[in-house]
């Protein structure tokens, strides 16, 4: 997985599709939902946060932008601490400093401190726990792997629902500097979480030392040369600009209605509601022997479902019209949020994925700050908010568009029939490309790796070792 060579463990091993797995999977849900959720469960002390330090809403929801930009941007250095110590190691480090910011920001004396404690400090402990869960989920889940990652994916709505109410009672009882304290200790789960990922061993008694793995990159850069990782990344970095906009903005559009506060604020938990149960119903959907081989398809329609979702919510005039935006949209994003990482891992394999997730976050990461503010500076501009959905639905549309047509007339990619291995190795030496010959370099990476990683195994080829 991406060269991790301290846990990897040897070649051949196989992916268990249970056993030790659900433990592993059950970690990467409290994970997922830590992460994706903590930044919009701390909006609920911005308020104290103003009174306290006399300062604006715009300096307050920095904190969030920061925990946010930090879960997106230390994707490579999140690949390399991966790469070169290990899953677990990390993200024991990882628990250990989401703790610690938010114990540490409880004492602070200025908004800056905050910044540098919650947004610098809790934003990296939660990146050095998120990626290196969804790498570990993927060596323990090779069959049952799409409907893995739905369920890992419902960690972020159901944690929402549940941190949120959490963080306006522990506010209430205990103040914004209480309420942070107690945080922190709760994020201490991500160790107990961290101590579950353990590394993949070899069943067979081992002769001498073990089998020796090739040392490899740190961060493997070759997946550029892959066109298939180039599209998603291109894609996915177009989707992000638009993808956080509604949700951001659905309850500010319903209170320019004059709908109550109350009411406007009920959108979030319906979306958030729907999601639940969208992101486990699209893994399994994903999961059918009959659909997996056409993931990238799905995802992509997923894409399109949600940004058709948000120019038909532009023209929604009552409540009413926000409450049926907001269940299409909770399915929608719930497939996205389902799917995104199924089919990066799909695409690329398992040897070069530690390195290829953390080069999209990465990426994700400029897009997710450039998307919200450009849709507040279109309202700023035009005071309509219409003209945002119509802008988030118009982005992510493109995107799907960007994938699909790409994967269409690009990669060339049909899915092919389980072959077994004495046919595989003879198809390896017949479709290798030489120098007088056009063969398209995604279908040669498809027969090297095709039936090994089906078996959920490592297989190290010159393209992917050092």
């Amino acid at each position: 997985m991406g060269g991790a060579v301290v846990d990897e463990g040897p070649t051949g091993i196989r992916a268990p599709d249970g056993g030790w797995g659900w433990a592993v999977l059950f970690g990467c849900f409290v994970i997922t939902g830590f992460s994706y959720a903590f930044p919009k469960a701390v909006s609920v002390f911005f308020k104290e946060l103003m009174h306290e330090f006399g300062i604006g809403y715009s300096d307050t929801a920095w904190i969030s932008s920061i925990l946010l930009a930090m879960l997106y941007g230390t994707g490579p250095l999140c690949s390399v601490c991966v790469n070169r110590f290990g899953c677990r190691p990390v993200m024991l480090v990882g628990g250990l400093f989401a703790s610690l910011g938010m114990v540490a920001a409880s004492f602070c004396t200025s908004i800056i401190q905050v910044y540098l404690t919650t947004g610098v400090i809790t934003g990296l402990g939660l990146a050095l726990n998120f990626q290196p869960s969804l790498i570990m989920l993927n060596r323990y889940f090779n069959k049952r792997r799409p409907m893995a990652n739905g369920l890992a994916a419902a960690g972020s709505p159901v944690f929402l629902c549940a941190l949120s109410p959490l963080g306006q009672l522990l506010q209430d009882s205990y103040g914004w500097r209480g309420g942070f304290l107690i945080l922190g200790g709760l994020l201490l789960n991500c160790c107990v979480c961290a101590a579950l990922m353990r590394p993949l061993v070899a069943s067979q008694p081992g002769a001498g030392s073990g089998p020796q793995l090739p040392s490899r990159r740190l961060l493997d850069l070759s997946v550029f040369r892959d066109r298939g990782f180039v599209l998603y990344a291109a894609a996915a970095s177009i989707m992000v600009l638009g993808l956080f906009v509604p949700p951001v903005f659905v309850v500010s559009y319903a209170k320019d209605m004059k709908v109550p506060d109350t009411q406007a604020a009920f959108l979030l938990t319906i979306l958030g509601f729907i999601d639940i149960f969208a992101r486990p119903a699209a893994g399994f959907l994903t999961g059918l022997k009959k659909v997996r081989p056409y993931s990238v398809y799905l995802f992509s329609f997923a894409m399109f479902f949600n940004g058709f979702t948000d120019l038909t919510g532009s023209t929604a005039s009552d409540y009413g019209g926000l409450v049926v935006f907001c269940i299409f949209f909770g399915i929608s994003y719930g497939m996205v949020g389902a799917l995104q990482f199924e089919v990066l891992m799909a695409i690329v394999g398992t040897s070069k994925f530690s390195s290829a997730i953390g080069l999209v976050l990465l990426l994700e990461a400029v897009a997710v700050l450039i998307g919200p503010p450009s849709g507040g500076k279109l309202l700023d501009a035009t005071h309509v908010y219409k003209y945002v959905f119509i802008l988030a639905g118009t982005e992510v549309l493109t995107s799907s568009l960007v994938l699909l047509l790409g994967n269409c007339f690009c990669i060339r990619k049909r899915p092919r029939e389980p072959q077994p291995k004495a046919a595989t190795a003879e198809e390896e030496k017949l479709h290798k490309p030489s120098a007088d010959t056009g063969v398209d370099s995604r279908e040669v990476e498809h027969f090297l790796k095709a039936e090994p990683e089906r078996n959920g195994e490592v297989v190290h080829t010159p393209e992917t070792s050092v």
